[in-house]
C-alpha cells in the first residue's frame, strides 16, 4: 500500500502489462514481449508514429524492468513509483532480498509511529452553564462549569495510558479529580484495565473484558472507594443483533445497585438508541434518534424520562470544515426551558446549555423554538448555501486550471497510444464480427454519473465540460479482447494505467462504462476504477 493521501498504490505499471498483480516473472515476461512488438519502433514507417511508439516502447520497457527485478518490484508493490524514486536507495547498501524487507519492515514501523504520534492528541471539553433569568435578577449569567481534559499513549504495542483530569464549579462550590487508566490487551480477544482517581471521586479500580465469541463480548469490573471503602461490582454483557445493530445489558451491585438493558443502532442514513435503567432508589429511561440529511448536516430527537428527569430534546448539527461540527438544541421539560449550543473539533467539545426560563409558559416556549429555526433556515439559504457554493466552484476552478495541463499532455499520449492499438483492434473487431463473438461497441472512462446525469437542455460549454470529464476507451478494450472472445481486467488495478487509458478527471470518482454485443445479443455493464471486470458475463444482458 502507498499511504500517500489516504489511497492504495493504483498498479499503473501491472495495468500498462496488462497483468495482474500477483502476476509470476513467466507471465510478465510473455505480457513484455506482446507490448514490444505492438510498440517497437521499427514496425513504424512514418516519422510521427515512429515517434509514438518509440515513447510508449520505452514506458513498457520500465515497466518491465521493474517488474522483473525482485528488489524494485518488492519495493513498488508497496510503495508505488515514489518509494522506487525517493524513499529507497538500491545498490551497496540494499543489495539483498532480506535486506530489503528489513529496510521495509523499517518504513512500516515509521509509518506506524507516526500513526500512533498522529493520535497522541488530548481530547477534552468545556461545560458552561449560563442562566438568563438569574442574569435578569442581576446574580449573573454563569451558573457553573465543567472542565475535562485527557491525553492517551501507546507505551508499546499492547498497552496504552490515558490521563485525565476535571474540574467543576457550580455556585459557590467547586472541586476536581485526577484520573489515571492503564490498558492492556492481553491477546486480540482479551484485555485488562486498571484506574485510579484521586480527588471528589478517589477510587481504585480494575475491570477485563473478553470477546466471547464473534458477536459477544463480556466486561467485568471491580472499584473501591478510598473514602468509606464501599465495593461496587459491575458486569456488562454485548451483542451485535445485526450488521447495524447491538445491544447490551449492564449490571451494577454496590451501594447503588441498578440494572440497565439498551441497544443501538447505525447506517448511513441513521443513528438510533435507547436504555432503560433502574436502581434500588431511581429509575430512566432514555432514547435518541439522529437523520443524516447529507454527509455535513443531521437533525436530532431525544427524549429522557425518570425520577429526576423529564426532558425533549430537538435539534441539528452541520459539519462546518474537515474536523469542526456546531450543533443547536432545543429541550424542554421539567428543568425549563433550555437552547444548548455544541462545537466539536477534533477530540475538543465546547458545550453551552442557555437556561431561558424556569417556567413552562406555551408561548415562550413556542417562540423559544420558532425564532432560532427561523433565523436558521433564513441564513443557511441567504448567506451559508451562497457562500459555500461559490467557495466549492472556486475550488473546481482552481484545481481544474491546476490539472488542465497535466490531463491534456495525458490525453495526447493516451490518443497516441491508441493511434497504434487501432490496426490490431480493427482486425480483432472484424474476426469477432465474423465469428459472432465478443465486439466491444463503446467504452467510456471517467466521471461516467455526470456524463450520465447530462440533461439536453444544457449549454454547449456545459456539454463540452462534461465531456472533457471522459475518455473514450473503445479501441484499447478491442485491443485487448483475446483469441477465446473474452476480456479481462484485473482485480485491484487503477484503470488509467491501461495503454490508450488516461486519467481524465483526477481527483474524481470514476467508472468505466462498457456496451458490447456477443453473439448478437447486446450488453452493457458499468464496474469500478478498480473493481475486475470479465466479460461476457450473462448478468450484463439488456432486457
Amino acid at each position: 500500500m502507498n499511504e500517500k493521501n489516504g489511497e492504495p498504490n493504483n498498479k499503473e505499471l501491472y495495468a500498462l502489462l496488462h497483468i495482474s498483480p500477483e502476476a509470476s516473472d513467466e507471465e510478465i515476461r510473455r505480457a513484455y514481449r506482446q507490448w514490444a512488438q505492438v510498440y517497437h519502433p521499427d514496425k513504424c514507417q512514418s516519422p510521427q508514429m515512429k515517434e509514438i511508439a518509440t515513447e510508449n516502447f520505452q514506458r513498457v520497457c520500465e515497466a518491465y524492468e521493474i517488474l522483473t527485478d525482485e528488489k524494485k518490484r518488492m519495493i513498488y508493490d508497496i510503495y508505488g513509483m515514489e518509494g522506487l524514486n525517493s524513499g529507497l536507495e538500491l545498490g551497496p547498501k540494499l543489495n539483498k532480498v532480506e535486506e530489503i524487507k528489513e529496510e521495509l519492515e523499517r518504513l512500516k514501523r515509521q509509518m506506524e509511529q507516526e500513526k500512533v504520534a498522529a493520535h497522541f492528541q488530548p481530547s477534552g471539553s468545556i461545560l458552561a452553564n449560563l442562566s438568563w433569568p438569574d442574569f435578569v435578577d442581576g446574580d449573573g449569567i454563569m451558573r457553573g462549569m465543567v472542565m475535562a481534559s485527557e491525553v492517551q499513549t501507546q507505551i508499546s504495542k499492547h498497552t496504552s495510558l490515558a490521563i485525565g483530569g476535571n474540574l467543576a464549579v457550580n455556585s459557590n462550590a467547586g472541586g476536581g479529580a485526577t484520573t489515571a487508566i492503564l490498558r492492556h490487551n492481553l491477546s486480540p480477544v482479551s484485555s485488562v484495565e486498571f484506574m485510579g482517581s484521586i480527588g471528589l471521586q478517589s477510587l481504585l479500580g480494575m475491570q477485563s473484558s473478553r470477546q466471547l465469541s464473534v458477536h459477544s463480548t463480556a466486561i467485568m469490573g471491580i472499584t473501591m472507594s478510598l473514602r468509606d471503602g464501599s465495593i461496587n461490582l459491575s458486569n456488562t454483557w454485548s451483542r451485535q443483533l445485526s450488521e447495524t445493530t447491538n445491544g447490551n445489558i449492564h449490571l451494577s451491585l454496590g451501594v447503588e445497585s441498578s440494572i440497565g438493558v439498551g441497544w443501538r443502532k447505525k447506517d448511513e442514513n441513521m443513528s438510533a438508541s435507547g436504555g432503560i435503567k433502574i436502581g434500588t432508589s431511581s429509575f430512566g429511561a432514555t432514547a435518541h434518534y439522529t437523520h443524516f440529511f447529507s454527509a455535513k448536516s443531521h437533525g436530532r430527537i431525544a427524549g429522557t424520562v425518570g425520577s429526576g428527569a423529564l426532558a425533549l430534546e430537538i435539534g441539528g448539527g452541520r459539519k462546518v470544515s474537515k474536523s469542526s461540527t456546531v450543533r443547536m438544541l432545543y429541550s424542554i421539560g421539567i428543568q425549563g426551558l433550555i437552547w444548548k449550543f455544541e462545537l466539536h473539533r477534533g477530540g475538543q467539545k465546547l458545550v453551552v446549555p442557555i437556561l431561558l426560563s424556569n417556567h413552562l409558559n406555551p408561548v415562550f416556549a413556542t417562540g423559544a423554538f420558532i425564532i432560532p429555526v427561523s433565523l436558521y433556515f433564513t441564513l443557511k439559504n441567504f448567506v451559508f448555501k451562497p457562500y459555500y457554493r461559490r467557495r466549492e466552484k472556486q475550488k473546481g476552478l482552481d484545481k481544474f486550471e491546476k490539472t488542465r495541463g497535466q490531463v491534456k499532455e495525458a490525453r495526447t499520449a493516451a490518443k497516441k497510444a491508441q493511434q497504434l492499438l487501432q490496426n490490431v483492434a480493427n482486425r480483432k473487431r472484424n474476426k469477432q464480427l465474423e465469428m459472432g463473438g465478443l465486439v466491444i461497441v463503446k467504452a467510456i472512462y471517467g466521471n461516467i454519473k455526470a456524463w450520465h446525469n447530462k440533461s439536453e437542455q444544457e449549454t454547449e460549454e456545459k456539454e463540452d465540460e462534461v465531456a472533457s470529464q471522459i475518455i473514450d476507451v473503445t479501441v484499447p478494450l478491442n485491443f485487448l479482447v483475446n483469441d477465446s472472445g473474452q476480456l479481462k481486467l484485473h482485480q485491484g488495478v487503477k484503470k488509467s494505467g491501461i495503454m490508450g487509458f488516461c486519467d481524465p478527471c483526477p481527483g474524481q470518482v470514476k467508472h468505466l462504462c462498457v456496451e458490447y454485443t456477443h453473439r448478437g445479443t447486446r450488453y452493457e455493464v458499468t464496474v469500478d476504477d478498480y473493481a475486475e471486470l470479465l466479460i461476457p458475463d450473462q448478468s450484463h444482458k439488456v432486457v
